[in-house]
């Protein structure tokens, strides 16, 4: 249907035809009521970002509940307005009650680019030590620090006994200790062992 001939119909007509899948009726419904619902936000909110915000918000609102829309009880615009005035209230009570002079510090936890840094040269310096164990050793280590699996299932995955993990896991970690231990300050470790 052309957008002029729904100019014809009821705030009410045109959202009862969105709400059967007439997406000309939603086109012509939001055209009409979206100007009211931003000046209105705008002049509670005093900022126009904020105000565009709501507006799309309280749409939203209305596009949910258009297949629930009881005709008669209410006109859509009272209805739009109350729900765009909630949700400035809304926006001016946060506003109000978290000032950002007095916002707690939030820790970026994405990592900085020299950890990043370090973190990469960390790994490739282990995966270099772990390269020149023996490949009993390696496996053992690799299950038992990097997988995260238990020693008796180690054992089975070997096809050995849970006191032959802990040696193998033993004489590896001696083995990555001793390779690493000389690169300790190039890969960013102190002496406190972090």
């Amino acid at each position: 249907m052309p957008l002029d001939a729904m100019d014809e119909r009821s705030d009410e007509e045109l959202l009862a035809l969105y709400a059967a899948g007439d997406a000309a009726a939603a086109r012509a419904l939001t055209l009409r009521l979206v100007p009211g619902v931003f000046a209105h936000a705008s002049r509670l909110l005093s900022d126009a970002t904020e105000a565009e915000d709501v507006a799309q918000e309280a749409m939203l609102k209305l596009w949910r509940i258009a297949p629930d829309w009881r005709a008669g009880e209410a006109r859509i615009t009272t209805w739009l307005y109350r729900v765009t005035a909630n949700l400035c209230i809304d926006r001016i009570r946060r506003r109000r009650g978290s000032p950002l002079d007095d916002a707690p510090e939030v820790a970026d936890e994405a990592p900085s680019a020299e950890a990043r840094m370090l973190s990469g040269d960390r790994a490739a310096a282990l995966h270099a030590a772990l390269a020149d164990l023996p490949e009993r050793q390696r496996q053992a280590v690799v299950l038992r620090h990097l997988e995260g699996l238990g020693n008796p299932e180690i054992a089975r995955i070997m096809d050995i006994g849970p006191r032959a993990v802990e040696s193998l896991v033993a004489r590896g970690k001696r083995a990555l200790e001793e390779r690493l231990l000389g690169r300790r300050a190039d890969l960013g470790y102190t002496d406190d062992r972090s």
